[in-house]
């Protein structure tokens, strides 16, 4: 999809590529010219262009899935890598670009079915395109392309980039974020407040190729079922003409600070989160620190279509969050207790193409999103060692979930269940210094009634999954 901005921008490129093309042969070829000498001008355009920042990343992701005793395992062999390029300032003008790519260095197979219950492969493939299971090569896309405009403590940002949010956001999980394509702003120009939001009319999800939009990319990855227990039929049938979000932080005092968030989805629903922090030194250097957080979500309009069958949404419907967290932070250790209930309202939903749950109780590899009458409470203890670049984390939680039967309820059809993540993460120094690795382990034991049907238990529980991460940033 090519909205004007970005057509305006390609036929620039185009342009000036077509005028370079013609040379004589035996010359040297000049496709890059700027890369002859020239007398430098500060107040000229190419002196913003040889003057920016460029940064790469390579990254190689190994993945692997143990499921219970008589149902399909699976494992994942990804690597790629990107560039990022941004201009230095010219008359507060900036220009950036990123791309990346990934290969599936070998795989399973993920076009084969489960024989027991007919399911497919749920986490490997997410480092690759979901859209496209059998793209061993061609995986790579245009990640950011975009105009920003600074003004005193502001700046306006006008084409695809990446924003992190507790709506929309990077959900960084498998070899590329989530990318968005509209006009962002971004102000710090009222005393201890930022102000930062916009228009959204595409997104490029997490393990895609491709930018959609805003009612395109709703349902691209599996939609569940609808609450009367009919498959989900939303995909390629809601309309929207795009999304609105405005969030204010405000930090009146040193250790207070309120958040304030709204997404308007045209059409489809509307979500806001109100959260309070307080974090208060204690002697040593340690803070003890504790949260509140509520989340009302609203069905807009008929839910994104007049037929209930096809909507994402049901019209008139409504969810509501709160929780909750207490910690101490050290130098070195960070304990917390957290907690998270959806009431039985009405199913909590936020595409998740667009971002991980905002929620205490995150846990890696795992959501809470689809369902109603749930609670959630998990213990997270982080321990760094900053003169040897290690830092560790143990999660551990128990979700209660509503019946998987109860499709009112529970989109998924996911059971109640307990989960642990364990995390090591080093960072090089010396002759490596740029290279960091990354171990998780994450396992999910059932703690629920799925009536001897494996379809709720293969890739949901009695299952731990396996990933080692290598980065490397320059």
């Amino acid at each position: 999809m090519k909205t004007p901005f970005l057509q305006v921008i390609y036929a620039l490129f185009s342009a000036s590529f077509l005028f370079a093309q013609h040379q004589e042969t035996g010359e040297k070829p000049s496709v890059y010219k700027g890369e002859k000498n020239a007398t430098e001008d500060s107040s000229s355009l190419l002196y913003a262009f040889k003057h920016g920042d460029f940064n790469g990343h390579f990254r190689y992701f190994f993945m692997a899935t143990d499921n219970a005793s008589g149902l399909s395992d699976y494992f994942a062999n990804a690597g790629g890598g990107g560039l990022h390029y941004n201009t230095a300032r010219f008359h507060n003008f900036q220009f950036g670009i990123s791309g990346f790519y990934v290969f599936n260095l070998y795989s399973s197979p993920f076009d084969a079915i489960d024989s027991t219950t007919g399911q497919s492969n749920r986490y490997e493939l997410g480092l690759f395109d979901v859209e496209d299971p059998l793209n061993h090569k061609d995986i790579d896309r245009l990640e950011e392309l975009y105009l920003k405009y600074h003004f005193k403590e502001t700046h306006f940002t006008l084409g695809r980039q990446l924003i992190n949010t507790p709506f929309i956001n990077l959900q960084d999980g498998r070899m590329r974020p989530t990318g968005v394509e509209g006009i962002w702003i971004e102000s710090t120009q009222l005393k201890n407040t930022k102000i930062e939001g916009g228009y959204i009319y595409a997104v490029s999800p997490r393990s895609t190729t491709k930018w959609y939009n805003i009612e395109e990319s709703i349902g691209i990855y599996p939609s569940g079922v609808n609450i009367d227990g009919s498959k989900s039929n939303y995909h390629d049938n809601l309309s929207s003409r795009g999304v609105g979000m405005l969030g204010i932080t405000h930090k009146p005092l040193k250790w207070l600070k309120f958040q304030l968030w709204d997404l308007y989805t045209d059409n489809i629903f509307n979500s806001a989160l109100a959260q309070v922090d307080v974090e208060i030194p204690t002697k040593k250097q340690s803070k003890f620190y504790t949260s509140a957080q509520f989340i009302r979500q609203d069905a807009v309009n008929d839910g994104g279509n007049v037929d209930p069958s096809k909507a994402y949404c049901t019209k008139n419907g409504k969810a509501m969050t709160f929780g909750g967290r207490i910690g101490l932070k050290t130098e070195k250790w960070d304990v917390s207790a957290n907690f998270n209930h959806i009431t039985d309202h009405g199913r909590y939903l936020m595409p998740r193409e667009w971002g991980r749950d905002p929620f205490f109780t995150f846990m890696p590899r795992e959501r809470n999103e689809g369902v109603g009458n749930s609670t959630a409470a998990v213990l997270k203890m982080a321990y760094k060692i900053p003169k040897y670049r290690i830092q560790t984390s143990l999660m551990a939680g128990y979700i209660n979930m509503p019946d998987v039967k109860n499709t009112f309820m529970n989109k998924y059809g996911f059971p109640s269940y307990y989960q642990i993540n364990a995390d090591v993460r080093y960072a090089f120094a010396g002759l490596l210094k740029g290279l960091d690795v990354q171990m998780l382990a994450v396992a999910k034991i059932n703690a629920g009634e799925t009536y001897g049907n494996d379809r709720f238990v293969i890739n949901k529980v009695n299952m731990v999954t396996y990933n080692l991460v290598l980065n490397y940033h320059f």
